[in-house]
C-alpha cells in the first residue's frame, strides 16, 4: 500500500531506535513480499480512480442536483474528505513502485496527513450523522424547528478543524530526506515516547471515543426504531452501512499500530505487512460511500433503471414519518414530517 511506504516509518519509528533498519534506498520488488506490493498497488490504483470518480458524484448530485439538507451536508462533506485524500494518492502510489519522492516536502507533508485527516473527518462526520438522526428520533419538534442547514455548515467547520488539529503532528514531523540519488519521504519524531503519545491519540480521539459515541447513538435508534412506522429505513440503512465499512476498513490498521508500538515483541515482516495491508484496507474506505449510496437497499435491476439522483435522493430522504405513534397514555398520537 502506498502510503505505508510514505507512512510506516512514522508508525514503526525507525529513527527513535537501532533495531529497525531503512529498507527503502532501492525498490525490491523480487523479494518475498513482492507479490503483495503488486497487489497493494493494485488495490490503491482501484480505490484512486473509484474514490475520485465516485466522490465527485457525491458531491455533484448533492451539492446541484438535489435540494441543500442537514444530511445532504453531512454526506456531501463526508466526500469532499475521501476526494482529497484519494487525491494525493497516485502521488503515494508513485513512491511505493519507486521508493523515490520527487515531489519536494511540501507534498510530502500534505500527503502522508491526508490519511489521518480523512480519518478523523470521516469517523467525527459520521458522529454528527449518528447524533442527528437520534435527534430527529427523540426530539422531532424541537429538530423541525432549530435542525438548519447553516447551523449544519457551522458544525462541519468546527470537524475540520478539530481534525485538522488532530492531524497536525503528520505535518510537523514528516519530512523528506536524502540517501544518494534516493529522496524518501520519512518521519522525524525525536523519540519513542513522543512517536507512541501521537498514535495513542490517534487511536484514542480518532477512532476509540467517536467509535463508543456512535454505538451509544445506534443502540438508542435500535430501540426507538421498533417503536416507530417509518416510510422509509433507507436513509438508517445507509447510515449503520457507512458506520459499518468505516469500522471493518479502520479496525486492522489501528490494531497493527498497537502491536507495532512493542515491535520488540513481534516479527518486523509481519508488522510490516500488517500495516501495509491495514493502511490499504483504511484507504478503501474512501472509495466504499458511493456505492453504498447508491446500491444499498434495492436490487441491482432497479439500480439501474433509476436515475443516480434518484438513488441518491432515496438515500439520503429527509423525511422520517411516523405513525400511529403513541406518545403518552392518554392516547395522544404524534404525527412527524421532519
Amino acid at each position: 500500500m502506498a502510503l505505508d511506504y510514505v507512512d510506516y516509518e512514522d508508525y514503526r519509528g525507525s529513527n527513535e531506535t537501532e533495531n529497525i533498519t531503512d529498507d527503502r534506498e532501492a525498490p525490491d520488488f523480487s523479494s518475498s513480499q513482492s507479490s503483495l506490493i503488486y497487489f497493494l498497488v493494485a488495490v490503491d490504483i482501484i480505490t484512486s480512480a473509484v474514490g475520485l470518480v465516485g466522490n465527485l458524484l457525491v458531491i455533484w448530485i448533492c451539492g446541484w442536483k438535489m435540494n441543500k439538507t442537514v444530511l445532504t451536508t453531512w454526506y456531501t462533506s463526508l466526500a469532499v474528505s475521501n476526494l482529497f485524500f484519494c487525491v494525493f494518492l497516485p502521488l503515494d502510489i508513485f513512491y511505493i513502485m519507486t521508493s523515490h519522492w520527487p515531489f519536494g516536502q511540501v507534498l510530502c507533508k500534505l500527503s502522508s496527513s491526508a490519511l489521518f485527516l480523512n480519518m478523523h473527518s470521516s469517523v467525527f462526520l459520521l458522529v454528527l450523522i449518528s447524533a442527528d438522526r437520534c435527534i430527529l428520533i427523540l426530539f422531532p419538534v424541537w429538530a423541525h424547528n432549530h435542525r438548519t442547514v447553516k447551523k449544519a455548515n457551522g458544525v462541519v467547520a468546527l470537524v475540520w478543524l478539530l481534525a485538522a488539529l488532530l492531524t497536525l503532528p503528520s505535518l510537523i514531523f514528516k519530512e523528506t530526506k536524502v540517501h544518494g540519488p534516493i529522496i524518501q519521504c520519512h518521519t522525524e519524531y525525536g523519540s519513542r515516547s513522543r512517536h507512541k503519545a501521537v498514535a495513542l491519540i490517534r487511536l484514542v480521539f480518532g477512532f476509540l471515543i467517536p467509535c463508543l459515541m456512535i454505538v451509544c447513538c445506534c443502540v438508542v435508534l435500535g430501540v426507538k426504531l421498533r417503536s416507530l412506522t417509518i416510510r422509509s429505513k433507507k436513509p438508517y440503512k445507509i447510515m449503520v452501512a457507512l458506520i459499518l465499512s468505516f469500522f471493518f476498513c479502520w479496525i486492522p490498521y489501528h490494531t497493527f499500530i498497537l502491536l507495532e508500538l512493542d515491535f520488540n515483541k513481534h516479527s518486523l515482516n509481519v508488522l510490516e505487512s500488517g500495516l501495509k495491508v491495514g493502511v490499504a484496507l483504511a484507504a478503501s474506505n474512501s472509495f466504499i460511500s458511493p456505492i453504498l449510496y447508491v446500491f444499498i437497499g434495492s436490487d441491482f435491476n432497479q439500480t439501474l433503471k433509476r436515475s443516480l439522483t434518484s438513488r441518491f435522493e432515496d438515500a439520503m430522504a429527509e423525511d422520517l414519518r411516523t405513525a400511529g405513534y403513541n406518545q403518552s397514555k392518554e392516547g395522544k398520537t404524534l404525527i412527524c414530517f421532519i
